[in-house]
């Protein structure tokens, strides 16, 4: 595709990374724009064409996604309001089921050492952010929880590789682990009920 060509392109892939909820992956471009048009360098030339204005095109969640400039987003809170935060257990389950998943219920509530209501399960589900991923072949079958793209576009990550590692979670590297909370974890704004369960 030629230098000239990349606009009709650009725009094509503009639109629907505008008007889509998630993030639009590789292949969505692919089969949407023109068979000769290289994804990755349309992306790139409309990445570029995005850099210094109000919202960037990033790469979240195995595609790209606008969002609001970085140096603009403390500006914004002045008059946007925020959603509420998920509440502490919520994100406490959220960060075991990020980390071990896939995980049964039963092995979130070991690992946070508390019992794990239905109702933050169901938090969980309703925003997106979680998704039954099997069922673990033992007695009971119980469901196997594992998190979706939702949960990597929501906190700016491309793939899980990309969570914070354990060194970087602790105040002393031979200490106890440190909670994973809301304010460490960028894209922290998060419809749900509050208060603890």
């Amino acid at each position: 595709m030629m230098a000239d060509d990349f606009t009709p392109a650009m725009r094509l892939a503009e639109a629907a990374i505008f008007a889509a909820t998630q993030p639009v992956t590789a292949r969505i471009l692919a089969n949407l724009l023109p068979e000769d048009a290289d994804v990755d360098a349309v992306m790139a030339a409309l990445t570029r064409a995005y850099e210094g204005r109000g919202v960037n095109i990033a790469t979240v969640g195995g595609g790209w996604q606008f969002r609001t400039a970085a140096d603009l987003a403390p500006l914004l809170r002045k008059v946007v309001e925020l959603p509420r935060r998920l509440p502490r257990v919520a994100m406490e389950s959220l960060a075991i089921i990020a980390y071990h998943q896939p995980v049964t219920r039963t092995e979130i509530e070991e690992i946070r050492g508390a019992a794990l209501s239905q109702a933050t399960l169901d938090l969980l589900l309703e925003n997106g952010l979680v998704t039954p991923k099997g069922r673990k072949e033992t007695p009971g079958r119980p469901t196997l929880w594992g998190t979706t793209p939702a949960f990597l576009a929501q906190f700016g990550l491309n793939d899980l590789r990309e969570l914070p590692k354990r060194e970087e979670l602790l105040i002393d590297p031979t200490g106890p682990a440190l909670a994973l909370s809301a304010a460490e974890l960028p894209g922290i704004g998060m419809a749900g009920e509050g208060g603890p369960e």
